[in-house]
């Protein structure tokens, strides 16, 4: 079993190739969006277990609008249906469900559950998962500098390190430190998720497709990332230091 910090870790999941999965097959992209639930349940089920305290999943980019109607449509059913489904389940294993990204151009009906299954998760201690709903990782960074300018004035605003501080703070309060962050489906990109949050992440791109990563892959991952040695920008540990093993985790 990989060791984790003792904090736990934020571990952040791009999931991609729903899609192409489904294409392979000759199926209909949104069958590839069907199947990958399992795996988001799978994960989430597993995650706790690898020593993952809080997971962010990037379920609908604000580009992603740009999608067949069809599509995206078939998407927010999922995702309500996933809701409905899976809110009493997540309460019960301890988990607190949260969305990030924008609430005013998502569904009625969608948003609806969502924000049912925030209030019936809230107690959740074991596992925090936040999923990303037309989010843009720029967007969120532009409103929050307009916000903080808004709060600050005088020779506050005109500070860099007070301005940057405060906007770290905020930031960071919304999602946390990211500590892992892997992108099923073969690309190599972030895609304008948690760029600010994702600053010392260690990234893992797997070519696996979404519908096909499990908790094996998960916690293979997690082997990996233990394995680096995280520095910050500083100068790599001497090795046989005692502890600087699972220091390595943190």
């Amino acid at each position: 079993m990989p060791t984790c910090s003792q904090n736990g870790l934020h571990v952040a999941i791009i999931m991609d190739g729903n899609g192409r999965w489904a294409t392979r097959r000759g199926l209909p992209r949104v069958a590839g969006h069907r199947a990958g639930v399992a795996s988001v349940r799978e994960v989430i089920e597993h995650a706790p277990e690898l020593g993952i305290r809080r997971l962010t999943l990037y379920a609908f980019s604000s580009d992603n609008w740009s999608r067949p109607a069809s599509e995206v449509q078939g998407i927010f059913w999922l995702m309500r249906a996933y809701l409905r489904l899976e809110t009493d389940r997540l309460r019960q294993r301890g988990v607190h469900l949260q969305a990030i990204g924008r609430r005013d151009r998502i569904p009625r009906p969608l948003l609806r559950e969502l924000e049912k299954a925030e209030l019936a998760t809230a107690a959740g201690s074991l596992l925090t998962v936040r999923v990303a709903v037309d989010y843009s990782s720029r967007e969120a960074i532009t409103r929050t500098v307009a916000e903080v300018k808004n709060t600050v004035s005088g020779n506050l605003a005109d500070s860099p390190d007070f301005f940057r501080a405060v906007l770290t703070k905020v930031l960071i309060a919304e999602s946390g430190n990211v500590d892992l962050l892997i992108r099923t489906g073969g690309e190599k990109r972030l895609s304008d998720f948690l760029l600010w949050e994702s600053a010392y992440a260690e990234l893992h791109f797997v070519d696996r497709m979404w519908p096909d990563f499990g908790a094996f892959d998960l916690e293979a991952a997690i082997g990996e990332f233990n394995r680096r040695q995280r520095r910050f920008g500083g100068l790599p540990e001497p090795t046989g230091r005692p502890g600087a093993a699972a220091d390595r985790a943190r």
